[in-house]
């Protein structure tokens, strides 16, 4: 049970930090595209 509490809180904490990082919809959109870049890389493509 303490698991998923912690899971769950992890979870909320970075949603607040990635919406609080990206003010603007433009912002979000970046987010995601560098976020794509690195999953990209990190599938060796």
């Amino acid at each position: 049970m303490k698991r998923k509490i912690a899971a769950a809180v992890a979870v909320i904490l970075a949603c607040m930090w990635t919406l609080t990082g990206c003010h603007t919809v433009k912002g979000f959109g970046e987010d995601l595209q560098s976020g794509g870049r690195a999953l990209e890389r990190a599938s060796g493509r």
